[in-house]
């Protein structure tokens, strides 16, 4: 006896229109994982610098700060508001991207039982883990 499988079952116009928004979905989550990565790696730069102008002894020293493609020269003071400003900045856009990137996963989630139900396992919504 042999048995077959996978069982015919009708892709519908509709769940195609659901296959590919759960692809799209898929691809601006993976880009806005990417792009929070890199935005971390900035702070943690602008929180190094700040650790090394804390270490800094003399007040009177000027800072170049790059703004740009030109640096300015700072007090110390003055740069480490800058410092504070910009991690301020950055901690504001990685929970900004961490509040899209969480309701995309609602979104996959809601996706990814439809089309089980349907389609069982004839359809894979696993992400490669590569």
């Amino acid at each position: 006896i042999k048995s077959t499988a996978a069982e015919d079952v009708n892709v519908t116009f509709e769940d195609q229109q659901k296959i590919n928004k759960f692809a799209r979905n898929t691809n601006r989550m993976s880009e806005l994982k990417d792009e929070i990565e890199a935005k971390k790696k900035s702070l943690q730069n602008l929180e190094d610098a700040s650790d090394d102008l804390m270490m800094c002894e003399d007040d009177a020293m000027l800072i170049p700060y790059q703004i740009g493609d030109v640096f300015i020269s700072h007090s110390q003071e003055e740069t480490q508001e800058m410092l504070e400003a910009g991690k301020e900045a950055l901690q504001d856009e990685i929970k900004a991207l961490e509040g899209r990137v969480s309701s995309i996963q609602e979104v996959l989630g809601d996706l990814k039982v439809q089309l089980y139900a349907k389609f069982g396992n004839n359809i894979n919504l696993e992400a490669d883990e590569s």
